[in-house]
């Protein structure tokens, strides 16, 4: 079980009863986006807003809470911040799966090819999961 209190804390963020919410629903989920996280904290906080809901994701974004994964053609979800990971989208169902790969080395390549520091990479495969092919 994780303690939301002592890690919004550690990011600098008051652990208010809606934060502590929030992260309860996206540890569940694992990936969620605004829509179906404000549609699960109402539930609990009848008065909670949906600019409520932006502002924390924003913030817990800004303090490297959270991680915003882009989907194609989707809205984004979001996922508590681990390691360096990437993505499978289904196209059909919309699951998504966390897959490690190692794209370090080649973050580096490309940054000294072209003197770009990459400060982010958010790679996400599109197709079809074993269940919908």
């Amino acid at each position: 079980m994780n303690n939301f209190t002592n890690i919004l804390r550690e990011h600098n963020l008051k652990a208010t009863p809606q934060r502590i919410a929030m992260l309860e629903y996206i540890d569940y989920y694992g990936h969620i986006n605004i829509d179906k996280l404000y549609h699960n904290v109402q539930k609990k906080f009848k008065s909670i807003s949906l600019a409520t809901i932006y502002k924390n994701i924003n913030s817990m974004v800004e303090n490297m809470l959270l991680f915003e994964v882009k989907l194609p053609n989707e809205k984004s979800v979001y996922e508590i911040t681990k390691q360096n990971h990437s993505h499978l989208l289904c196209e059909k169902c919309g699951d998504i799966i966390d897959i490690d790969i190692n794209i370090e080395d080649k973050t580096k390549e490309i940054s000294l090819k072209n003197n770009f520091e990459v400060k982010q990479v958010n790679l996400v495969f599109s197709g079809l999961c074993k269940n919908c092919s």
